[in-house]
């Protein structure tokens, strides 16, 4: 992979959240859960699609942290319409698990 200046890294907004409702998302190519989620004032609330459904129902992700890039352009997602990107990493079967902070931290935070 190549390498990147820290100036490039500065460019990708990757902020906490948290989930404020969550509802399955049946008619995406793969399975996956619609996300809205609040990142505090200055961002607002932001819709995500993710392919999360081998580790988390939606009922379980309300109320949960997750980090998010925050400043990609919105992607339309079948007839939803994405405007962040969700991170996680990969289980051993290549499944996502989200990453959020070990403890509640402020919406909006940036990470660092």
């Amino acid at each position: 992979m190549a390498e990147i200046s820290f100036d490039d890294f500065l460019k990708v907004d990757i902020r906490v959240g948290t989930v404020l409702r969550a509802e399955p998302y049946p008619e995406a190519r793969k399975p996956a859960i619609k996300l809205w989620i609040d990142f505090g004032d200055d961002i607002g609330e932001r819709k995500s699609s993710a392919q999360i459904t081998a580790h988390y129902q939606p009922e379980m992700l309300v109320g949960k942290q997750v980090m998010a890039v925050v400043n990609f352009p919105p992607r339309q997602i079948g007839r939803f319409m994405s405007e962040v990107l969700v991170l996680g990493l990969p289980d051993a079967a290549g499944e996502i698990v989200l990453i959020g902070p070990d403890g509640n931290v402020p919406v909006g935070g940036r990470m660092h």
